[in-house]
């Protein structure tokens, strides 16, 4: 018989830890790592609409990278058995991917306005999912200690999402809808 999806072991609100110990469910590590879970859902969105086949390409890359980020949250950092981490290389492969997109778009001059292309309005949902895990990982880092590079590939990976849903609209032709203050 197969296992079941099911343990009941955290009907009583809390999560099994790598180690063997278990937090509240509203701890800031699950939290964090809980984000970047909503956040690879987001990207598979993405996934799910036509894309620049490089773009395609980056995106399911960074959702692989992204189950590394959830490990790696979840491991303490002094763990004996280690895990995968995230590294300096895969932030200087997102600066790399950035700088790659930029190249081909109009400067940025005003803010824009989420939107456009449905794969771009849903990098930039995922944007905003990754700037609060970033958010939950700074919380999170203040009861445990956490690989430092977690929280720039966050930051860089939010900059990242935003060329990105940039770079699709300006592919399609989309226009950018360029934010001006309202008035009444």
């Amino acid at each position: 018989m197969a296992p079941r999806i099911y343990t009941r072991t955290g009907d009583d609100g809390t999560t099994g830890v790598f180690g063997g110990g278990r937090l509240l469910k509203s701890h800031p590590l699950i939290e964090a790592y809980g984000t970047v879970d909503e956040l690879n859902a987001v990207l598979g969105i993405v996934l799910t609409f036509p894309l620049p086949e490089e773009v395609a390409e980056h995106v399911r890359q960074i959702s692989s990278w992204l189950f590394v980020l959830g490990a790696d949250l979840a491991t303490p950092a002094d763990a004996a058995p280690s895990v995968p981490r995230i590294q300096e290389q895969h932030v200087r492969w997102l600066e790399e991917r950035i700088d790659a997109y930029e190249a081909e778009l109009p400067p940025l001059r005003h803010f824009i306005l989420p939107g456009g292309h449905p794969a771009a309005a849903y990098l930039h949902l995922a944007r905003t999912v990754c700037r609060r895990a970033e958010r939950a990982t700074v919380a999170a880092a203040q009861y445990e200690a956490l690989n430092a590079v977690a929280l720039r590939f966050l930051n860089r990976l939010s900059d990242y999402l935003f060329v990105a849903a940039r770079l699709v609209n300006h592919r399609f032709g989309v226009p950018e809808h360029v934010w001006t203050s309202p008035t009444l």
